[in-house]
């Protein structure tokens, strides 16, 4: 039964995603709707997290946000299931890289990169845009779910233009393979950690917060390049990518110097944006 519930969905889904940009719009204002108005999709959860973190704001300021925050989630969606089906012209219309030349001359130098990010933005459509650019190898680093019938239609989403998924434990003994080809590993930073891998708390917007260490120790094992990937929306289906290089040579840096960097880099994001961040997240149900 699940397998056939399964079809019907991923059916629906495809003939969904064929449909033009400008309809799915249409239809993300519905799922606005009924997702905010209607059934208040953890609507507890991301006011919560809205009121922890900006302390200083008044509530008409965190309804605002929510608000915001629940169109582009809605926006988010339909440009997920988008993937399924969208062409690369199309793709490289609504979605551009600002400084490519920041990744190759890193490869230029027969050295490798360790792309970090957040859940903010299009990060989906960011790791998409990237296999389709970069000329040399794009790992993605995913953190399996439970529905394996769902994480394998997402995986081959994520990899049509030839990107390699890699489940986070397996990362090292993926990229080994690779020793002697530089690829650029994506890793999406802002995950929470199970309770048990819990090994450090940093305050982030404004709460103490548990952190995953995996980018760093894998930036010191492998002495790759660790560059940020800042991604911006500049109007509603379009968006940017910008690269930065945090460390060249992260095996000179002092404990937690690159965890507490990249983490940075992405508060002050948010703090600019803070509707493109993904506030539904129970980033905070671990206490310090």
């Amino acid at each position: 039964m699940k397998k056939v519930l399964f079809l019907i969905t991923k059916s629906l889904l495809y003939l969904l995603s064929l449909l033009p940009i400008p309809v799915l719009y249409l239809l993300s204002d519905v799922l606005y709707f009924f997702l905010y108005r209607v059934f208040q999709y953890r609507k507890k959860v991301v006011y919560e997290n809205l009121q922890k973190s900006f302390p200083e704001k008044l509530p008409e300021e965190i309804h605002h946000i929510a608000r915001d925050f629940y169109k582009f989630l809605c926006d988010q969606i339909l440009e997920s299931v988008k993937m399924l089906t969208i062409s690369e012209e199309t793709l490289k219309k609504h979605f551009r890289i600002n400084n490519l030349d920041e990744l190759n001359r890193h490869f230029e130098s027969n050295k490798s990169v360790l792309a970090v990010t957040g859940h903010y933005g299009n990060w989906e459509w960011g790791a998409l845009i990237l296999s389709v650019w970069a000329k040399n190898p794009v790992l993605i680093v995913y953190k399996p779910i439970s529905n394996k019938l769902f994480e394998g239609l997402i995986n081959k989403v994520r990899s049509r233009f030839n990107a390699a998924l890699v489940p986070m434990k397996s990362t090292l003994r993926k990229i080994t393979q690779y020793k002697n080809d530089p690829y650029v590993a994506v890793l999406v930073s802002d995950q929470t950690p199970a309770k048990s891998e819990i090994n450090y708390f940093t305050k982030f917007l404004n709460q103490q917060t548990p952190v995953f260490l995996g980018v760093e120790k894998l930036a010191k094992m492998t002495r790759d390049a660790v560059v940020y990937c800042h991604i911006n929306r500049y109007k509603r289906g379009y968006y940017e990518c910008t690269f930065e290089t945090l460390f060249e040579d992260p095996h000179l840096t002092s404990e937690r110097e690159i965890t507490e960097c990249y983490t940075r880099k992405l508060e002050e994001n948010i703090l600019k944006k803070p509707e493109l961040w993904l506030w539904s997240h129970r980033r905070w149900k671990y206490a310090v």
